[in-house]
Order: C-alpha cells, then structure tokens, then sequence
C-alpha cells in the first residue's frame, strides 16, 4: 500500500505514526496547550524527531460536547502552522477537519492527506478533496460530536462501521478519488460505548478486506479511562497497548499524543515479527 501525495509518496508496507497536533484551546488532552504558533512547530519538529512520519494538525476539537468553530478562527489557527511546517519539515502534514474550505487552503498552504471524522459528507467536502488529489481519511462516527456519547447503539457495531465505511469509500471513487489514496478510521470514541471501542479493536483486522490502509486512533481515550479508572494524563499504559494490538492486527497509521513511547512499541513489535 502507497499513498500519493503530488509528488510523494508514504509506503504502509509497515505501520506509521502519526503525532497529534491540537492547536485548540479545547481538545480533551492537550487543548491550549500548542494553540500558540511557535509551540506547535516546536512540538512538531519534537515528534519527528522521536519518529512521527505525520504531524496531524486540527484547529476544531470534536472531544464530547466540543462548541462548533467559525471558519475563519479554524483557519487562521491552522494555515500558519501548516506553512511553518512546510517549509522546516520534511514529514506529511494531515489536517484534521470538515469543512471544505480549511480543506481546499490547508492543502494549498502544503497539507498532504485529508482527515475528516465526518467522512467528507459535510456540505461541498466530497469534491474539495477531489479537487486537493490528496490521500483522505474517513471515520466511522454516530452521530455528531457534541452528542454522540450520549447513549451509542447498534444491533452489530462492526457490521455497522463497516458497510457505512465501505459505502463512503465507494462515493470517493465513484466521485474521482483514487482508492489507493483512501483510508478508513473505525472512529474509536465517536459514537461508541466502551464495549462497542474493544468490540472494533479486536476487529481491527476483518476491516483489511475491504483493500483500504486503516488508521487506529486511541491514545488516551475515554475507553482506557472508564476501563483502568484513569484520568487523561495516566492513559499511557492504557494507549500503548491499543496501539500494539492495533499493529498487531494490521493497522497501518498509528495516531497518537505520545509518540517517543508508541515508536518503541513499534521497533519491539517489528523485531519480534522479523523472527517469525
């Protein structure tokens, strides 16, 4: 698997990681904390250095009964960072968001990869991303994010993820985006029950069938911290070991806060397979 961006390419042969770059005042982790310009390249230079292949960068927390952001705010707090990034970094820079106008000028301004957790059907996002000829990223996510949590249900959550997955990747194409350049997120934590993130989790690898690289986004979230009685900043543990077992099931894109530590995972887990 290959992913084409203009004149780059990513090969998924094996997993990468991709370090989260919040710069909200809100996100549920790290919000304020990289929403000054200078501190989010900062922190990007440090997660390639610790081995992130993409910094992905949102300017609007979908966290649980996050408030919507006017288009303007979103761009001014993306557009510099990704223009910083472009011209110190030589990573792939994805951004994180729904609107179709962040989309067309964040990929002007030098994003590689697309990632929306609403799976491009927000108004004009299908043929933005047709227009950008990026890579993309859909998510599975019941419901919107200031409610989704509020009671999740499904007759058979995988079978629901994946024929609503399958269903927008087939409108990508059929609208002009290249299959090889679509990615498919199983959207832990938006719209699922703790039950319902473990369920997909173990399921990871039946999502492979469907021919698209999957990415697996569950650091520090809410389904270590209902299951371990931790709170944000003591999910580590918790997140490491669902990103290996999300490796460990084929995922090809690791997204994460931590990026040092799920590296180390990585280079274990790959030592080990090489002697298989």
């Amino acid at each position: 698997m290959i992913l084409t961006s203009g004149s780059k390419t990513l090969d998924l042969t094996t997993p990468h990681i991709m370090g989260i770059l919040n710069v909200t005042p809100d996100s549920f982790s790290d919000g304020g904390h990289f929403a000054n310009i200078d501190n989010a390249v900062k922190h990007a230079h440090k997660m390639v250095e610790q081995g992130a292949s993409i910094i992905d960068i949102g300017g609007e927390s979908t966290r649980p009964g996050a408030c919507d952001v006017l288009l303007d705010e979103e761009l001014n707090r993306v557009l510099p960072v990704i223009e910083r990034l472009k011209q110190e970094l030589g990573c792939w820079v994805s951004i994180d968001t729904s609107k179709a106008k962040v989309m067309t000028a964040a990929v002007k301004a030098g994003a590689d990869i697309i990632n929306d957790v609403r799976a491009l059907q927000e108004e004009g996002a299908l043929q933005a991303a047709v227009d950008a000829n990026v890579p993309v990223c859909l998510m599975h996510m019941q419901g919107q994010p200031r409610s989704m949590q509020t009671a999740p249900d499904y007759k058979n959550v995988i079978g629901e993820v994946r024929a609503f997955l399958e269903q927008r990747a087939e409108q990508c194409i059929k609208a002009g985006i290249k299959p090889t350049n679509i990615i498919l997120d199983l959207g832990f934590g938006f719209g699922k029950s703790l039950q319902h993130n473990f369920d997909l989790l173990n399921a990871t690898k039946e999502f492979m069938t469907l021919g698209y690289p999957v990415l697996t986004g569950v650091s520090r979230k809410s389904m270590f911290g209902q299951l371990l009685n931790r709170d944000i900043n003591d999910r580590l543990a918790g997140s490491l070991a669902g990103a290996m077992i999300a490796m460990q099931q084929g995922s090809k894109i690791i997204r994460v806060h931590d990026v040092a530590e799920t590296v180390d995972v990585m280079k274990v887990l790959q030592q080990v397979n090489t002697f298989k």
